[in-house]
């Protein structure tokens, strides 16, 4: 039998050539394993449920190590490893609920009340007749755009017209259609 003192303070016996126990494993390091957690994740519950998971695993694997100086760094390695497994799985289940709920709301099609899709009709009516008071050179890119679902480039090739020139005469059509869409707001 040998005794040791742990860095705690403590007298722990051993018997000559044998590595302490696991229990003595943990009394020695676990306090300072389980503040690493918590100072990790910040929520004590979470971190006292990882710190039961850190021991399972270090009890499970115990028997493979050989050197009585690396109990310390293991422990900080498996700690650090189930707090990184824990992120993962919580990023996966918040990847999870984004896209179940992104996917929910746009298959929902809320019912449109009757009311409402008259009084579109009648706004959308309404700002057609104000884009046909424009001149062409500006009605032609803003009905492309909006009510053909052209993108500029598209708008671009198809009138033979730079890029910068679709982009000013949208900028101004867009000006010119402010002051009268006031009048149907």
């Amino acid at each position: 039998m040998r005794n040791y003192i742990s860095k705690k303070g403590r007298i722990v016996t051993m018997q000559s050539g044998c590595s302490p126990s696991f229990e003595e494993v943990v009394i020695e390091h676990g306090r300072a394993i389980y503040k690493y957690i918590l100072s990790l994740v910040k929520h004590k519950e979470l971190a006292e449920d990882i710190y039961q998971e850190v021991l399972l695993a270090a009890y499970l694997a115990y028997p493979s190590i050989k050197e009585q100086s690396k109990y310390r760094g293991w422990f900080f390695t498996i700690a650090i490893n189930k707090c990184r497994d824990y992120w993962r799985k919580e990023n996966k289940s918040k990847q999870f609920w984004r896209e179940e709920v992104y996917s929910y709301s746009a298959s929902f099609e809320p019912t449109v009340i009757p009311e409402e899709e008259v009084l579109h009709k009648f706004s959308a009516q309404q700002m057609a007749e104000k884009i046909n008071l424009l001149p062409d050179i500006y009605k032609n890119p803003i009905y492309l755009y909006y009510y053909q679902d052209y993108s500029l480039i598209e708008i671009a090739k198809k009138s033979n017209l730079p890029m910068s020139t679709i982009k000013t005469r949208m900028r101004r059509a867009k000006e010119r259609l402010r002051p009268k869409m006031h009048s149907l707001a």
